[in-house]
């Protein structure tokens, strides 16, 4: 059964991507074709990259990079939860992803932005091409969430019954295509 972790892309105190991450993992629940994880970025500490080789060497340096790249590698697709900060990701997600390289080579990834005007798309808009640039391979359906109406005064996590439906397609379609990925993966 494919593992797939729910990335947890800020890490600001007071963030509310944690209220996200466990809604996310909570619908993720009603699958049994996978096992759901929620990975905080936080947990890791990682500097501003540091390793003196390119992460596509696979040769790290620093234990924290050994760490993140044992995580990233356990498991075989992504759901990424992250604000928008100034039109874009925050950048501890951004040197997250930078850490490491083959890790992330031919697994599933799914997009859930928040932010205040547009539902974070402009954060997913540059997550996918990101995504792309470390072979990860993005699904169709993508989870905006704005947070004027889907948290009760920008901070309690009060989703839009909509929402649930556009979350259960996005995780189907994660499950789905991290299994047929998977023989890349062995490859």
């Amino acid at each position: 059964m494919p593992t797939i972790g729910i990335i947890l892309g800020s890490t600001r105190p007071g963030r509310v991507g944690p209220q996200i991450a466990r809604w996310v993992e909570k619908t993720a629940g009603e699958h049994d074709d996978a096992a759901f994880e929620v990975v905080d970025i936080a947990d890791y500490r990682l500097p501003l990259f540091d390793e003196p080789r390119s992460p596509r060497l696979g040769d790290y340096e620093h234990d924290h990079t050994r760490a993140w790249a044992a995580k990233i590698d356990a498991l075989d697709g992504f759901v990424f939860v992250t604000p928008e900060y100034n039109r874009s990701i925050p950048a501890a997600l951004k040197n997250a992803i930078d850490f490491v390289y083959n890790e992330w080579n031919n697994k599933a990834a799914g997009f859930v932005g928040y932010g205040s005007n547009v539902g974070g798309a402009r954060a997913l808009d540059h997550l996918r091409h990101i995504a792309g640039a470390v072979r990860l391979t993005a699904v169709h359906t993508q989870v905006h969430l704005s947070l004027q109406s889907d948290f009760e005064q920008y901070t309690t996590f009060a989703p839009a019954e909509r929402q649930d439906g556009a979350l259960r397609q996005l995780l189907t379609e994660v499950v789905t295509l991290t299994s047929a990925l998977a023989p890349l993966r062995r490859a």
